[in-house]
């Protein structure tokens, strides 16, 4: 079982790091992850997030997070667009439920 993760928003905001307290260098990062395997591939429902700070690089946790970066996190959550959480089958696994099919259906028409 593979585990992918897709990047569906990132955005540099202005506001001062609660670090360094650098004013250009946070990020956040939205991504969500997608499980594979040779039947199907499926997408998880929850979001991740992050706030990166590019000028300390260190990861900025929600516990060190001030009221402007609580606003302009709500915002940019806004902005994001969840992938479809739909499950997706494979070609394998169509053949499988085709040849199941039939199996089932030549076992009912010569044991009647």
């Amino acid at each position: 079982m593979e585990k992918h993760t897709h990047q569906l928003h990132q955005a540099r905001v202005k506001n001062n790091c609660p670090l360094c307290y650098s004013g250009d260098g946070l990020e956040f990062t939205f991504t969500q992850q997608e499980v594979e395997n040779k039947f199907y591939s499926k997408v998880q429902k929850e979001v991740s997030e992050k706030l990166y700070c590019h000028s300390c690089e260190q990861q900025i946790y929600p516990v060190n997070w001030n009221e402007d970066i609580e606003r302009v996190h709500e915002y940019q959550k806004k902005l994001v667009e969840p992938k479809s959480t739909m499950l997706m089958l494979k070609p394998l696994a169509y053949f499988l439920i085709l040849a199941d099919a039939i199996l089932i259906g030549v076992l009912i028409y010569y044991f009647r």
